[in-house]
C-alpha cells in the first residue's frame, strides 16, 4: 500500500506503519522531520527523481515523498465491537462511497470524534491508499477497518452484537439529533449519489436526516458522517 504527501506521510512515520520512504528532494523542515523518522526507525529511505513519485503516486499531489506502508490489517465486525471495550461501539458504515477523498475525509472524522472503527463494502468503495490516504490525513494509519462482501449482513452482525444502526437518508422523518448515540451506535451513510441503498435502509433500526436550512437539499457524504460523529461525541462528553 502506497500513501503520499507530507502529512499522511508523517503521521504513518510516528505509527510505525512505513516500510519503505521515496523522496525527490530534501525540501522544508518537514520533509528533513520524516527523514529523521525514518533514520531512526531503520526505515529504508531512496532518493527518486520526481518523475518516478509522479508514477508511483498516479499523479496526485506527492510533494516530493513516497511511502510504503506495513499491510493493513483488515479487522472483521466483531472484532471492530469488541476493541471499543469498555466503552459503547461508535462505528461508521460506509454503504457504497466509492470517492476517494470522501472516504479519506471520513476516515479522518473518525479518527478526530475518538469513534472505533469503519465498515466498508469490498466491491463498493474506494482503495485505502493514494487520495484517501492523503485525504486522511494520515489516520489511516490508524483508525480500524473491516472490509466486508455484504453490507445488509454487516449490519445485522452488529445488532446481534447489540449495536443500533441510524442510516442517514433525505427522505427520512427523523432528525439526526434525536438519536441517543450514547447507546452503541453505527453510523450508516450511502454512496455520493445514490445514498443507502434500499436493502441497506430497510435493515437499519432507524433512519434520520439532516435538516437542511439553505437552498441546497443535501450535504456532502462525508460532511453528513462528521455531522453524525461529532453529535455522538458531544453526547459521549455531556454523559461523562
Amino acid at each position: 500500500m502506497l500513501i503520499y504527501g507530507l502529512n499522511p506521510v508523517l503521521e504513518a512515520l510516528r505509527a510505525t506503519r512505513v516500510r519503505r520512504l521515496k523522496i525527490s528532494a530534501r525540501g522544508d523542515a518537514r520533509m528533513q522531520q520524516a527523514v529523521s523518522l525514518a533514520r531512526a526507525a531503520g526505515i529504508p529511505t531512496e532518493r527518486v527523481d520526481p518523475q518516478t513519485l509522479d508514477r508511483l503516486a498516479g499523479g496526485g499531489v506527492h510533494q516530493g515523498i513516497v511511502a510504503e506502508l506495513e499491510p493493513i490489517r483488515d479487522y472483521s465486525v466483531a472484532q471492530l465491537v469488541d476493541a471499543a471495550a469498555p466503552a459503547a461501539p461508535l462505528l461508521v458504515v460506509l454503504d457504497g462511497v466509492e470517492d476517494p477523498h470522501n472516504l479519506g475525509a471520513i476516515i479522518r472524522s473518525i479518527d478526530a470524534a475518538g469513534a472505533h472503527g469503519v465498515i466498508r463494502q469490498a466491491r463498493h468503495s474506494a482503495s485505502l491508499d493514494g487520495a484517501a490516504a492523503k485525504a486522511s490525513a494520515g489516520a489511516v494509519a490508524f483508525v480500524r477497518v473491516a472490509t466486508v462482501v455484504n453490507i445488509a449482513r454487516a449490519i445485522g452482525e452488529l445488532k446481534d452484537a447489540g449495536v443500533w444502526t441510524v442510516g442517514f437518508a433525505g427522505e427520512a422523518p427523523e432528525s439526526y439529533d434525536a438519536v441517543d448515540y450514547t447507546l452503541p451506535t453505527a453510523i450508516v451513510v450511502g454512496s455520493e449519489g445514490e445514498g443507502l441503498r434500499r436493502l441497506t435502509r430497510d435493515t437499519c433500526d432507524r433512519l434520520v436526516h439532516i435538516p437542511m436550512a439553505g437552498s441546497v437539499a443535501s450535504v456532502n457524504v462525508s460532511v453528513a458522517a462528521a455531522v453524525a460523529l461529532f453529535e455522538a461525541a458531544r453526547q459521549r462528553r455531556k454523559a461523562g
